[in-house]
């Protein structure tokens, strides 16, 4: 079974979220983990009221909290009615980022997946601030972001970016690998390089690994010229080849880290069109989604 953390605050970004994870995983059996947040303001004055109507303010921010994600519930049932889910919802007040670190070592969460969209009024804005702050403090298991407008489609072209400069292991590709065998697709790995040159010998080795790794799945190199930005060239990448969803490892120096601190300018044509799964830096001990040693374990 397969854990999965959908933090809402009920808005139709986070619904659409919620209902591609349906979709994703309808012939698999998880749990749904559905989490809500709230930070109630404290009155800081004599002007501001304590209690409305007889009825303290954290009091009411929690009844919609809870009430808020029982609706949700509800919702699913009624649009995706699968026997191979089950919900839990979390109604915490607590702030989200820190909530969802707890969640996933609490529950052994296998799969964080969030909604996401650049800031009000700002289109040019990489993802959610809260997204960001999801994916870099998630250390382990994935995120999966899913762009505010992006309609379901099934992941049969999904691309991997990497600079073959980093060994991965196993544990962290795992994920990765079961859902292109899942949906039958192809994986792209994709290479952005400022200016196109020979692999050196230790990024070929990488690449051979890579190939090992993907040995049962189809899969393709492609080496792409930088443009402003690696955020703007992996979105003329994915827009050509029809990509469906664009997955990556998050690590120092990796393209998910310089993509996040890329000036505003340079990354203005990127707007996470495409699903995004971030893979943490798991390394040899990881218990992360389908974890290998689980399933070596069965066998």
């Amino acid at each position: 079974m397969k854990r999965i953390l959908i933090p809402t605050d009920f808005s139709e970004n986070a619904w659409n979220a919620i209902s591609y994870a349906m979709q994703l995983f309808h012939q698999e059996v998880c749990e749904f983990f559905l989490l809500n947040t709230y930070t109630p303001v404290i009155p800081s004055s004599r002007f501001m009221a304590p209690i409305i109507d007889g009825v303290r303010i954290e009091d009411a921010i929690r009844y919609n909290s809870e009430t808020g994600l029982l609706n949700t519930v509800e919702r699913i049932k009624s649009e995706f009615c699968n026997d191979k889910h089950s919900f839990k919802t979390i109604s915490s007040f607590n702030l989200l980022v820190d909530e969802v670190k707890d969640l996933v070592d609490t529950y052994n969460i296998d799969l964080v997946v969030t909604g996401t969209k650049g800031a009000s009024g700002m289109d040019e804005v990489f993802m959610g601030s809260n997204t960001v702050r999801i994916i870099k403090s998630t250390k382990k298991c994935p995120v999966l972001a899913i762009p505010q407008h992006f309609d379901f489609s099934v992941p049969t072209e999904i691309a991997f970016a990497t600079d073959f400069n980093r060994f991965y292991t196993l544990s962290e590709l795992y994920s990765l690998i079961e859902m292109a065998k899942s949906f039958h697709a192809t994986i792209r790995i994709v290479h952005v390089q400022y200016e196109i040159k020979a692999l050196t010998e230790l990024q070929q080795f990488n690449l051979n690994m890579l190939r090992k790794y993907f040995a049962e799945i189809e899969h393709y190199v492609h080496t792409v010229s930088e443009l402003n930005s690696v955020s703007q060239s992996l979105e003329v990448f994915s827009e050509e080849l029809g990509i469906h969803l664009l997955a990556m490892l998050n690590y120092q120096h990796s393209y998910m880290e310089r993509m996040t601190r890329e000036p505003i300018v340079k990354r203005a044509a990127f707007h996470t069109q495409i699903p995004l799964l971030v893979i943490p830096e798991l390394g040899m001990e990881a218990n992360s989604w389908h974890n290998p040693k689980r399933e070596m374990a069965k066998t």
